[in-house]
């Protein structure tokens, strides 16, 4: 059994349009979404179009939930103008999507259980299995992730949230991060110059007869394309989310 485990498209139908491509190539048997699909970018409508086209389970991220309700669940130390430019954002995601978008997008589930062949189960989630707010970096001490997963560990886990690519040993298997399809960046860039990355991110999980493996997928897409999109988007502060992508001269 083949599973692609997408995540993070965060509004970017772009990025998510090459993933599906790709994962047509790869001979899967089933496709699942960590989350925090529809919030950020510029494409939500088609970002909802194409997860209902997949008819794969989806998993609620934070952003999600967040750009239906507006309550937040975490405080994640943002300044009151970042904020700000972010509730317009989420206003101008909310009106790009139909009643019966917002009702899609409301069924995501807290977690996802796929069968696998022959093995254990693979538990899909955002942040952690009890809370989509929950961070799990590559570099979090042991006693840390242990504390977020150690209770499943009869699974392999997957969740999102973070946009970092990994995986990491959990009792006698794992858990890994897909990274991100819509907005892939590194954790360690200088303040000041944040820069996203030209490419979309995601993982395939084979299992048969009682083995298993993981492979990481980057999918390069090209920067000035999406560029465009947002520049004919009409979404707020576009040239912010642009600036992102654009590449000084060499």
């Amino acid at each position: 059994m083949r599973v692609a485990i997408i995540s993070d498209m965060h509004g970017n139908d772009y990025a998510f349009e090459r993933v599906e491509a790709d994962i047509k190539l790869q001979s899967v048997d089933q496709i699942v979404c960590l989350g925090d699909a529809i919030q950020g970018g510029p494409q939500p409508a088609s970002v909802v179009q194409r997860l209902r086209r997949l008819d794969c389970p989806v998993v609620m991220g934070n952003a999600d939930a967040w750009m239906l309700s507006g309550v937040e669940t975490a405080d994640e130390g943002i300044p009151p103008e970042r904020k700000k430019k972010m509730e317009e954002i989420r206003g101008w995601s909310l009106s790009q999507l139909t009643e019966d978008d917002r009702e899609f997008i409301s069924a995501f589930q807290a977690t996802v259980t796929i069968k696998l062949d022959g093995g254990p189960d693979l538990l899909c989630f955002h942040g952690s299995p009890a809370s989509f707010d929950d961070v799990i970096l590559p570099a979090a001490p042991e006693e840390e992730f242990q504390k977020l997963l150690g209770a499943y560990s009869s699974n392999i886990l997957t969740g999102g949230h973070t946009h970092a690519q990994q995986i990491r040993r959990l009792g006698k298997h794992f858990f890994f991060n897909p990274g991100s399809v819509g907005f892939a960046y590194s954790h360690f860039q200088p303040d000041g110059n944040f820069k996203a990355d030209s490419w979309a991110e995601y993982a395939i999980l084979t299992s048969q007869n009682g083995q298993v493996s993981l492979e990481f997928r980057r999918v390069p897409f090209d920067g000035e394309g999406l560029i465009r999109i947002y520049r004919e988007s009409g979404r707020p502060f576009a040239e912010e989310a642009i600036a992102q992508y654009q590449r000084q001269p060499l």
